[in-house]
């Protein structure tokens, strides 16, 4: 293949995951539902975060209102995310693709941090009241180190999507012998790992 044939994959490849990384423009208001009912104020209304004025999780959670659970955001570029955070609790490593993210926390505090693509990594405790922000697909991770916290994610994408470090790594099918290599180790201890996710699934 010559070098101008391998130049025009290159551009065409990285036009190709522009446009697959953030959400398209649309040229209508808003994007009606897909079975054509018509549409009131009740399709501009998510309900979803209800039940978290009455709630105490044991487990770190996270309720969403994304495109998916919510399908009036398709086309408009936003979407939320409520992080509840018992004490001791972590939002493990996990990247979102197609956004950046935009913390307020709401009680307690919070240890954040992200790593840019030098390795450098930033952290910062957050007490509530505080905002902080997680640039577009960097690694990033919360901790409540010091009592229980809560916290509110705004994206600029109706589906930002995340993608878990832990679990992409350790309970998918990657060859046990790649990760192996990849962190230095042996196929035992990756196996270990392996099935500390897998006992959870």
């Amino acid at each position: 293949m010559s070098a101008m044939n391998v130049f025009k994959h290159a551009i065409f490849f990285l036009l190709l995951s522009m446009a697959t990384s953030s959400d398209p423009d649309i040229t209508t208001d808003f994007i009606g539902p897909k079975d054509g009912k018509p549409v009131d104020g009740n399709f501009f209304t998510f309900t979803g975060f209800r039940p978290l004025l009455t709630s105490s999780p044991q487990v770190f959670t996270v309720t969403k209102a994304t495109m998916a659970e919510f399908p009036a955001l398709n086309g408009q570029s936003v979407s939320y995310a409520v992080l509840q955070f018992p004490a001791g609790t972590v939002n493990p490593p996990h990247t979102h693709p197609r956004s950046a993210e935009l913390l307020f926390l709401t009680y307690g505090t919070l240890e954040v941090g992200f790593i840019d693509t030098s390795n450098k990594l930033y952290t910062q405790t957050l007490q509530a009241g505080d905002m902080f922000v997680f640039p577009k697909g960097l690694v990033h991770f919360q901790f409540s180190s010091k009592g229980p916290a809560a916290a509110i994610s705004s994206f600029g994408s109706a589906s930002a999507g995340t993608v878990s470090l832990p679990a992409t790594l350790f309970s998918t099918s990657i060859d046990d012998e790649i990760l192996a290599k990849s962190f230095k180790t042996d196929v035992q201890t990756i196996q270990k790992i392996k099935s500390v996710f897998a006992s959870k699934a």
